[in-house]
């Protein structure tokens, strides 16, 4: 998710990206573990994506 795209979101949508993020973020270290993930750059990407969300709700709090 782009900067860009955080900035159209609103709170709410943001707080639900959040929660739905964590569950993927969850899902990927079991898929890792089992040898079941393809894209291990997922991971990275995602810690990033709610860092962003995180940031931004933090700003406009």
């Amino acid at each position: 998710m782009k900067k860009k795209e955080v900035k159209k979101l609103t709170k709410d949508q943001a707080l639900k990206n959040i929660d739905k993020l964590k569950k993927d973020l969850f899902n990927f270290r079991f898929q890792k573990i089992n040898g079941q993930l393809k894209n291990p750059a997922k991971i990275n990407q995602t810690k990033k994506t709610i860092a962003r969300l995180k940031t931004y709700l933090g700003n406009n709090a």
